[in-house]
């Protein structure tokens, strides 16, 4: 097989995703639908796309998400391991098709039902009774209403409920029929069994465009990580008992010999469970930016490499250190690497718009690893908020920060604390507004999945395989890739 080439001779400069484009070659496809996306990690999701492990991003909601649409979701350190094997199991219990449907009962108050409505981005929260659906409450529902009046007054009785075996196709006619926006899925007949799930008319269109990433059970796909101090080994093999399906061993710096003595113990846990009858789950190793880090992970027993340092929209680790690489020449020699070796990497930071996953991709990464850019979704782990201006957001921080060392010492004595918190590579707020466009993280993977999908048939390849063999990437200036940008307004 070939690699990615150079249209000219590359520059001895270093290079970001902004510094390259991609050239279109002959292509046989005629449709973007014909592109197949599975990652090419060996993890088994049928997307390439990772949600980092940041604690104001990846949760359960973030998870289950991501999985129904073909992608994995890795929940951080920072999290206590009994809430994380919860959360594996809930996602593991979710239904791979039908959204988990936010429920109250008719009892519930009005200011309460309405809280509940940011977690999910169709803005529909189901009343049961005894299980079964009666109504929906949104916000326009709710408008002029007393705060403490209950939601049986309120909600609306008209339902499109259906059985779990009607089609997608089905759902959506219906939904197009009696005008509403969410039909209610029952475990038994139509209107005959308990709530099972919800579906939107967008989401029966994209159950028939994505395959979910499952387990060999069927059931959704969640990553989980683990840093290297303390009990490194017992946590990792609590996590794999718990049945997560990726285990992440992750620190800022991945190229020290801690993280290698680390990986290699997660290692001999996860090789102990496949002799003893389970499943040998990928040991993801990082964040490293040159070939002799991945040389030494691999060694050390990792199967995907994670690279990058300093791209993250929330990291100041350039500006604090001077340590980093741009990320376009740091995954294009990491993935050559690992490739050499049998593995694959994980783009991890830096790409703010499709194109940059595009070339990611191109580069050789077997998946992309996305933080801040999800975080700004109704599924992140943070509470919606609204600024002075009346637009909604989150906030999102660096997993170096002084907020995220003071969540992972929280067990440490005062002093201890203090003193980490003197040292911080990541910013501790940022707001990451939601594009009233595109506000949920399944209106983000359709935007990124049909750039790349683009992106793979102007090349002519048909898979992402091909893809990295056949592109043609050239250097550009600031003002070539300022020419690629759209205006809003006429100039």
């Amino acid at each position: 097989m070939g690699a990615m080439r150079f249209l000219q001779q590359p520059p001895s400069t270093d290079l970001t995703y902004n510094d390259v484009f991609m050239v279109p070659r002959r292509s046989s496809l005629t449709s973007r639908l014909e592109v197949d996306l599975s990652s090419t990690d060996g993890v088994g999701t049928t997307l390439p796309l990772v949600v980092a492990n940041m604690t104001a991003v990846s949760g359960r909601r973030m998870s289950e998400t991501v999985a129904r649409r073909g992608g994995v979701a890795i929940i951080p350190q920072d999290i206590p391991t009994p809430v994380v094997a919860s959360v594996v199991r809930k996602v593991k219990g979710s239904h791979t098709v039908f959204d988990t449907p936010v429920s109250v009962t008719p009892f519930t108050t009005v200011g309460e039902a309405l809280s509940l409505l940011p977690k999910r981005a169709h803005g529909q929260v189901v009343v049961v009774d005894e299980g079964r659906p009666v109504g929906t409450v949104g916000e326009a529902d709710a408008a002029g209403v007393d705060r403490f009046a209950q939601v049986k007054d309120v909600m609306s009785t008209d339902l499109v409920v259906v059985g779990p075996d009607t089609s997608p196709r089905e759902i959506f006619d219906a939904l197009a029929a009696s005008h509403l926006t969410l039909a209610v899925v029952t475990e038994g007949a139509a209107g005959d069994g308990r709530l099972l799930g919800v579906m939107t008319a967008r989401s029966a269109l994209r159950s028939t465009l994505y395959s979910p990433a499952l387990d060999p059970d069927g059931s959704l796909m969640i990553g989980a990580a683990v840093g290297i101090n303390g009990d490194v080994a017992g946590r990792a093999d609590a996590l794999l008992q718990a049945g997560i399906d990726v285990l992440v061993v992750d620190t800022a710096h991945g190229h020290q010999d801690k993280m290698l003595s680390a990986l290699k113990s997660v290692r001999e846990v996860r090789d102990r469970l496949a002799d003893a009858g389970g499943r040998s789950i990928p040991l993801v190793a990082g964040n490293v930016v040159a070939a002799d880090g991945v040389d030494d992970l691999v060694a050390a027993g990792a199967d995907v490499i994670k690279v990058g340092v300093g791209p993250g929209a929330m990291c100041t680790t350039r500006m604090m250190t001077g340590v980093g690489r741009p990320q376009f020449s740091a995954v294009l020699e990491c993935a050559a690497a690992a490739r050499a070796l049998g593995k694959s990497v994980w783009a991890d930071g830096g790409v703010r718009y499709p194109r940059d996953v595009a070339l990611a991709l191109a580069a050789g990464a077997g998946s992309v690893m996305i933080g801040s850019w999800f975080a700004g979704t109704y599924e992140s782990t943070g509470n919606l908020m609204v600024d002075a201006q009346g637009r909604a957001y989150k906030e999102s921080y660096g997993m170096a920060s002084a907020r995220a060392v003071r969540l992972r010492t929280k067990d440490a004595s005062g002093f201890d604390r203090a003193r980490s918190g003197l040292f911080e590579e990541g910013i501790s707020s940022s707001r990451m507004y939601l594009d009233p466009e595109r506000p949920g993280v399944e209106d983000l993977i359709d935007s990124i999945v049909a750039g790349v999908r683009s992106s793979c048939t102007y090349a002519g390849a048909s898979t992402l395989e091909e893809f990295h063999d056949l592109a043609l990437v050239g250097v550009q200036s600031s003002s070539g890739y300022d020419e690629g940008r759209p205006l809003s307004t006429s100039w």
